[in-house]
């Protein structure tokens, strides 16, 4: 029996190059390694096009080329006889094709150089397996289909934002056997991407920030499309852009409020999904792994699909908590503290937040907490609901779009990995409770001077 494509889609990932031979008109043979290889469906596939070379000259007169891959797996070699038949320069095929080689690109360090001038179509007139001793295919793993059937069950039965992360994570640890994970979600700026929630690092990253467009994650969310990396390709980064504390003056400017991005020290496989619903991005879930392969195409079909209820998820609870909270009693008042004051401090210019000499959150979730700590301190409150964080002037959401149930866990979680004397404690739908255990002195920080 002939090996069919779809059967051997894993000799497509580039762990091992293909090679390509081309004949000149002349007859003049040339062979070379290719960086990148699109599988499209059962009988086409798609080469990209990167460089006006030699290869790209002889298939434009000779539109014949032979193609050999070899399985990373299990060392077996194939020999495909291909016929070009276009190149698209625009339209799914190559916008997929550009994001996974600029993810690539960025990952590695080499934006610059890696860019897509087009999309080469081929179609694929046969597969043979060449002789020679193969290894023994690897055992086979879970069904990704139950897989998926028992993560469905899962997030069914979230009843709130923070529940649906625990759920994710606890689906991608239990069911799918993936042990580093993170959920980034898109700011109301559409700029960004913060982290929720993560599993198996040793740091969670809570809070950690990085913009559209960089790294795999960067360009995942940006392109709307899932970058998938199979093998170590050079230095792990994803430029944390962590910058050097300075130990004299006020400003915010001047001061570490940098949260590292949580990761691997040396990541051999990643996979980032963009989460979306209703044509809109939400985020993306990200998968990394020390092993080399771990992720293959059946691995993306299933994190798309579980990135798709996800998204309607996030969609569902959006407002969900806004919703139904209530005004509350702005004359409930907190119990009076006993101690030596703690200091808290706010810098306009972004609203970072240090309790103590500690780094605690900026932005969105910064202003928040701002405003509370200025309600509780002013006006002795200590009950809250979301519906009034919506339109408080002084939090100044980037717009209705901006999941506010989101920044609040994000608070939460922050206060917590820091052990701080502030707390958040859920007390209902849209509805939550500031709990302070000592006095606090309130510093503002204005960009021009202290307040």
């Amino acid at each position: 029996m002939k090996p069919a494509l779809d059967a051997i889609r894993e000799c497509l990932e580039g762990s091992i190059p293909g090679v390509m031979a081309t004949c000149a008109p002349d007859g003049t043979p040339n062979v070379a390694y290719l960086s990148q290889i699109e599988y499209i469906d059962g009988e086409h596939l798609a080469l990209s096009f990167q460089f006006f070379n030699k290869t790209r000259r002889n298939i434009l007169a000779n539109p014949q080329a032979r193609l050999l891959l070899i399985d990373p797996r299990t060392a077996a070699m194939y020999r495909l006889s291909l016929h070009y038949l276009r190149t698209e320069m625009e339209g799914p095929l190559f916008e997929r094709m550009r994001a996974k080689l600029a993810g690539i690109a960025s990952h590695t360090g080499m934006s610059g150089v890696f860019r897509l001038k087009g999309s080469d179509v081929y179609r694929v007139l046969a597969i043979e397996l060449l002789p020679g001793a193969a290894l023994p295919p690897p055992p086979a793993r879970g069904s990704l289909l139950a897989a998926l059937r028992t993560s469905a069950q899962r997030l069914a039965g979230a009843v709130d934002l923070e529940s649906l992360m625990e759920a994710t994570l606890r689906s991608l640890q239990d069911d799918f056997d993936i042990r580093h994970a993170m959920i980034l979600l898109l700011d109301g700026g559409g700029e960004k991407l913060f982290t929720l929630a993560s599993c198996g690092y040793e740091s969670s990253g809570i809070g950690s920030e990085i913009p559209l467009g960089e790294g795999v994650i960067g360009v995942a969310a940006r392109e709307g499309t899932p970058i998938r990396i199979a093998h170590m390709t050079g230095e792990y980064a994803y430029g944390r852009a962590i910058r050097d504390a300075v130990s004299q003056g006020d400003s915010a400017a001047q001061l570490e409020t940098g949260i590292p991005l949580p990761g691997l020290a040396e990541s051999r496989s990643q996979l980032a999904v963009p989460i979306t619903a209703c044509r809109r991005l939400h985020g993306v879930l990200y998968v990394e792994s020390p092993q080399d392969l771990r992720f293959t195409y059946d691995d993306e079909d299933a994190l798309v699909t579980l990135a798709s209820q996800l998204g309607l998820a996030i969609n569902l609870f959006r407002d969900d908590g806004e919703a139904a909270g209530e005004p509350v009693n702005a004359g409930e008042c907190a119990s009076p503290l006993a101690g030596v004051p703690v200091s808290v401090r706010h810098y306009a210019e972004n609203d970072s937040v240090f309790i103590g000499d500690d780094y605690l959150i900026k932005g969105v979730a910064g202003a928040i907490l701002w405003a509370l700590l200025r309600d509780h301190v002013e006006r002795q409150r200590s009950v809250f609901c979301n519906r009034e964080l919506r339109v408080d002037p002084r939090i100044r959401l980037p717009d209705l779009s901006d999941n506010l149930e989101a920044r609040l866990i994000l608070l939460q979680r922050r206060l917590v990995e820091r052990a701080a004397c502030v707390r958040i404690e859920k007390t209902g739908r849209g509805r939550f409770r500031l709990c302070v255990k000592r006095p606090l002195q309130l510093l503002d920080v204005s960009a021009g001077g202290r307040s």
